[in-house]
């Protein structure tokens, strides 16, 4: 069954994962336009979305930002595809730079980024805490970070704060409705 859900909505391949493509699409756009408020994106910002699945997110960044410029990785090609097709413009445009990846090996310098988000897909990460740290390293001194899931990721939200401050950040913090959740923090200055 974890196969099954991560071939659909962890990692999306193949049928299954146009499939999911498509759900996560419905899923998380709301819940992504909730936690893109909370993180307070500034028209010039360099935003960096991790794990952007279909582009449902990243498309609403594109627009928040018009004098800035977003990027993003996900694991997944079928996602990728997804992304780049639903967000053509952008990419043409080159306001938007979407890559297959990993959060555990980010492909940007340090200090690029003003913000970072990730929306429903911490919990699929191999190894949070290597993830945590290289977001963290491609983020610029003061940059906030936010985590968001929908109360059926299957995240539980105690360990996400403290996740956050074990991998460096500060300020970090719970915000919650009844259907999201959201971990905020900052990296430091000097970090």
């Amino acid at each position: 069954m974890r196969s099954i859900f991560l071939r659909a909505f962890g990692r999306p391949r193949g049928l299954l994962g146009k499939v999911g493509g498509m759900i996560m699409a419905r899923m998380n756009a709301d819940c992504g336009e909730w936690v893109t408020e909370r993180l307070e994106v500034e028209p010039d910002d360099r935003v960096l979305e991790i794990g952007f699945g279909p582009g449902v997110v990243i498309q609403r960044l594109s627009k928040l930002v018009p004098a800035g410029r977003v990027a993003g990785v996900d694991l997944s090609q079928e996602m990728v595809q997804q992304a780049r097709s639903r967000n053509a413009a952008a990419v043409q445009d080159g306001r938007l730079d979407l890559r297959l990846g990993s959060v555990e090996h980010l492909p940007f310098d340090a200090d690029s980024f003003d913000r970072a988000l990730a929306i429903n897909s911490m919990q699929v990460w191999p190894d949070a805490m290597a993830g945590l740290r290289e977001i963290q390293r491609v983020m610029k001194p003061g940059g906030r970070i936010a985590l968001g899931f929908t109360r059926h990721s299957g995240q539980p939200r105690g360990e996400v704060v403290e996740k956050l401050a074990v991998a460096g950040f500060t300020n970090a913090s719970l915000v919650e409705t009844d259907e999201w959740f959201c971990a905020l923090a900052t990296k430091p200055d000097g970090a």
